[in-house]
């Protein structure tokens, strides 16, 4: 028991000391970039084409990462893997994009073979790498060089502390491209439809409104039991009161009918009138759902009307129709 405890202790300080390393490699990039990144960012806002990121292995991967964060944040880009890119995949680059280019060492076999077709085709070209001497780093325009990192392997071997600096660099570039874009969560919802931001975002009480087709309505001078009729056909927890020229006067919910009957059991005969609470609380039609959550949060209600521009209810939505759609 003692062995494993100890076992324990010692792997607790071996991750410690991991995480150590590698925040302290990002530390020191941020007191090494300077006026290349911002001609870096410059470049790509002034890109008429995409960003096109490339680089193999652990490169490749964090490339991938920063091509989907770019992409999500109002960054056109794609990643072209090197070996796809030297048997036809270079098509898809024209000379309005800017290609970045990822290699620790600057001398990735197969990035470097890329290079004479982009020079042709007449990209810019921006690499990241730890060594701007590389021959990656000499053919390129811009370098954004991540310095000599001490990888958190013991061996010095597996990319680890270069791979999270270089993430990071990615991360930083595409944050500050979303802000010199006024990009905003409206946008990222945009890219996002199937996210929760996405649904909270973009979807409206219409999107409710077409998934369920809960409209339960009455006049003020029908009787409670004609809108408990209505409430049980629809299978909701309300129904609209409306005047005779069918605009939205009041609400009458179940929770009013029980608290009507532990005073008398002499409520269904009675006219609606008598029980529904006007002024209810409602929601435009073709407001946000995201609003209609508020709404019925702040007043603590489970149903609410839809009114159309005229004030004639047009549907009733619940909590639990907006929970089933992720909100």
């Amino acid at each position: 028991m003692q062995n494993a405890v100890e076992t324990k202790v010692d792997y607790l300080s071996s991750v410690k000391e991991v995480l150590a390393k590698e925040a302290n490699a990002i530390l020191e990039l941020k007191d090494m970039v300077g006026p290349s990144i911002e001609e870096a960012i410059c470049t790509i806002l002034s890109c008429e084409g995409r960003v096109i990121i490339t680089g193999i292995g652990k490169s490749g991967i964090i490339g991938r990462k920063i091509n989907a964060t770019m992409a999500s944040t109002g960054t056109p880009s794609l990643f072209l893997h090197p070996s796809e890119g030297l048997h036809g995949d270079l098509g898809m680059v024209t000379n309005d994009d800017v290609i970045l280019a990822i290699s620790n060492s600057g001398e990735s076999e197969e990035v470097l073979q890329l290079l004479p077709s982009i020079k042709k085709i007449g990209s810019k070209l921006i690499s990241i790498t730890k060594n701007p001497h590389s021959t990656l780093g000499v053919k390129s325009d811009i370098v954004l060089c991540i310095g000599n990192v001490q990888e958190a392997c013991p061996l010095g071997l597996a990319p680890t502390s270069s791979t999270t600096v270089t993430l990071a660099l990615g991360d930083a570039m595409a944050i500050a491209l979303l802000e010199a874009r006024g990009f905003q969560k409206e946008d990222f919802a945009l890219f996002h439809p199937a996210g929760s931001l996405g649904r909270k975002l973009l979807l409206t009480v219409n999107d409710v409104m077409e998934s369920t087709g809960y409209n339960p309505v009455v006049y003020e001078t029908a009787t409670v039991k004609d809108a408990l009729f209505q409430m049980t056909a629809q299978g909701i927890g309300g129904v609209s009161i409306v005047s005779e020229e069918g605009k939205l006067v009041g609400i009458l919910t179940d929770g009013d009918i029980r608290r009507a009957l532990a005073v008398s059991n002499k409520v269904f005969d009675k006219y609606v009138a008598e029980l529904f609470s006007p002024s209810p609380i409602y929601i435009r039609q073709g407001a946000l759902a995201k609003d209609a959550i508020l709404l019925m949060e702040n007043n603590q209600v489970n149903v609410l009307p839809v009114v159309d521009l005229a004030h004639r209810p047009v549907a009733m939505i619940q909590v639990r129709d907006l929970m089933n759609l992720g909100l």
